[in-house]
């Protein structure tokens, strides 16, 4: 099912009777067996205290009420008893149910916590083309909305649904014994109550389908249009957006406006089913009054465990919903821990001691999309602490390289290797520890900068220092009212986009990789800034292997050798001097850099 805008939800749904994923979310269920025990034991004294009422009213009616065999003090007396046993049996009903709330609680909420974790776990360590797949709304979704749904089944539903079936179980037994033949016209209505029961389950589950696909297209348009706030509001598209907002919404209205008139349909036939389970109880048990068969303490019990009985039914609706959506979101939530990476990782993946920094692309051939190759049989080499500069077009290549090289994804054709290993043979996190990274984009996490700097390594305050020098971030901290203890990022202090830059540069001096690799890290600061960024890049490309790619002619020059990409391919190579005396693809994009021939 698709919605509009490209979001869409995965066609299938989860099923109430499907037991694979019954079984999978037994998988979290399982260490809180203990608690759900205990739920079930308090769950069969509240049935047991329940089904107790009303045979209480029974024998106060026909041995005290009614009866004339007895005087009116010992009638009293039996009648405050029996008061005093209903009173009881609603305190231990009570505090049954308040025990069974709060270790369903306990079970539930740790059952999440560790589905969450689990869930943020396994997302966290998938691919790159994951990610690029899916927008981030779905997976906001996953992670909230579904974990509350699987949340509010354990909690609301499971451990009801077996009390109401001890409880039907239990009413019908004690029926019977009261009255077999008024059970068997009660029993009656069950065929056409299995009838309205499963034509409900089939009309609800289309319309959790709907919902579901509605609310993820929703949140995922949301999430696009906060990030892109800025873009929205610069090119006045606030009206555009709010329309295409107000279709998804007044979709997701009507997906949810269905639901409610196929229960608004459900719960009136149940009611209509109990009425007339009570104009026949009343029919026929007021014909046996008559008759002296059967007592009016009887019948009033008979009546007020019809009601238990249908009780569960016309609660059904609700329940059967929110384990309908429970399953649905299972569903969704099982997918994605069952989505495995694409990326091959070695048996015994390698680590090696020492690394010289010699990276090889031979013969890469790499596609994001069938048939659409981005690279062609690309090859080129670079030696120990040689500076390499990567230009070229938008579209050329050149990000996917550094995909390529960061092994985000692997190639189609070829192999990339680090001082001559092939990077599918080494260790995943090695080689990330190894290759540094600084694009144009900084993540900042809500912290200090020192916290920013370091990201939990284990740097003295003296090389800390001295980092902070080398990445000419010591001015901006000086300035900062707490130095490196200031907080940055979402709710407290924001830096410039040069600042930010800056700050990328003392991470990678604080990791001190081997190989570094610069994406248009200077694209977007001022002139002033672009000093500091040109010093600080002169203080980390020293001493390592680097690939930069940038537009900038200052960085450019810097390098020991310059590829020049155009659709895939290397188009030329040499220093800047030679290209430039060239007059070929390099000369043409520097001189519309730049406006000078």
């Amino acid at each position: 099912m698709h919605n509009d805008y490209g979001y869409f939800e995965d066609e299938q749904l989860g099923q109430i009777n499907d037991l694979r994923l019954w079984r999978r979310v037994a998988q979290f269920v399982r260490p809180q067996w203990r608690w759900v025990l205990l739920s079930v034991l308090l769950s069969s004294i509240i049935t047991v205290t329940s089904l107790a009422l009303p045979r209480i009213v029974q024998l106060a009616m026909d041995r005290h009420i009614l009866s004339t065999q007895t005087d009116i003090e010992e009638r009293l007396a039996g009648i405050t008893a029996l008061a005093g046993a209903f009173l009881i049996a609603i305190l231990i009903g009570f505090i049954a149910n308040f025990l069974q709330v709060l270790a369903l609680e306990w079970a539930g909420q740790n059952a999440m916590h560790d589905m969450r974790q689990s869930l943020f776990s396994h997302v966290v360590e998938l691919d790159l083309g994951f990610f690029h797949a899916r927008p981030v709304g779905r997976l906001v979704t996953r992670l909230t909305n579904d974990i509350q749904n699987m949340h509010e089944m354990f909690t609301s539903v499971i451990v009801t649904l077996f009390n109401d079936g001890v409880r039907v179980v239990g009413i019908l037994g004690i029926l019977f014994w009261m009255n077999w033949s008024l059970a068997l016209i009660l029993s009656a209505t069950f065929p056409v109550m299995v009838v309205i029961t499963l034509w409900f389950g089939r009309l609800s589950r289309d319309a959790f389908r709907e919902i579901r696909s509605r609310l993820a297209g929703i949140n995922a348009y949301i999430q696009e249009a906060i990030t892109g706030i800025s873009i929205i509001q610069l090119f006045l598209r606030a009206g555009d957006t709010l329309a295409r907002f107000r279709e998804l919404n007044d979709r997701y209205f009507k997906a949810t406006f269905t639901q409610i008139r196929i229960f608004a349909v459900f719960i009136p036939l149940i009611e209509v089913m109990n009425a007339l389970a009570l104009a026949l109880i009343v029919w026929y048990g007021g014909g046996q009054i008559l008759r002296d068969r059967m007592t009016l303490g009887e019948l009033t019990a008979f009546i007020a465990y019809m009601r238990l009985f249908f009780q569960p039914l016309r609660e059904l609706s609700q329940k059967y919903s929110i384990v309908q959506s429970a399953m649905a979101s299972a569903e969704r939530i099982f997918q994605i821990l069952e989505t495995q990476r694409t990326l091959a990782l070695p048996e015994a993946p390698s680590r090696p001691g020492e690394v010289r920094g010699e990276i090889a692309f031979e013969g890469i051939t790499f596609e994001y999309e069938p048939a659409r190759p981005v690279l062609k049989e690309l090859s080129f080499h670079v030696h120990p602490g040689e500076t390499l500069a990567i230009v070229g077009a938008t579209g050329s290549g050149k990000t996917t390289i550094i995909n390529l090289l960061e092994r985000f994804y692997d190639p189609g054709q070829g192999s990339i290797r680090l001082d001559g290993r092939d990077l599918r043979d080494l260790d995943l996190h090695w080689i990330r520890e190894q290759i540094g990274l600084v694009m144009q984009d900084v993540f900042i996490i809500p912290g200090t900068i020192r916290e920013n700097i370091l990201l939990d390594r284990p740097v003295g305050g003296e090389e800390l220092e001295r980092i902070v020098q080398l990445s000419q971030l010591g001015e901006v901290v000086k300035e900062l009212p707490e130095g490196l203890d200031t907080r940055i990022g979402e709710g407290a202090m924001d830096l410039s986009s040069g600042q930010k830059q800056l700050l990328a540069f003392a991470r990678v001096l604080a990791r001190d990789p081997r190989v570094l690799v610069l994406d248009e890290a200077t694209a977007n600061v001022d002139t002033e800034t672009e000093m500091l960024i040109e010093q600080a890049i002169q203080s980390t490309l020293a001493h390592r292997t680097n690939i930069v790619i940038a537009h900038r002619l200052s960085t450019i020059r810097r390098a020991d050798r310059i590829l020049v990409m155009d659709h895939g391919r290397i188009a030329e190579q040499g220093t800047h001097e030679s290209l430039m005396a060239r007059q070929g693809l390099y000369y043409h994009l520097q001189t519309l850099q730049n406006g000078v021939v």
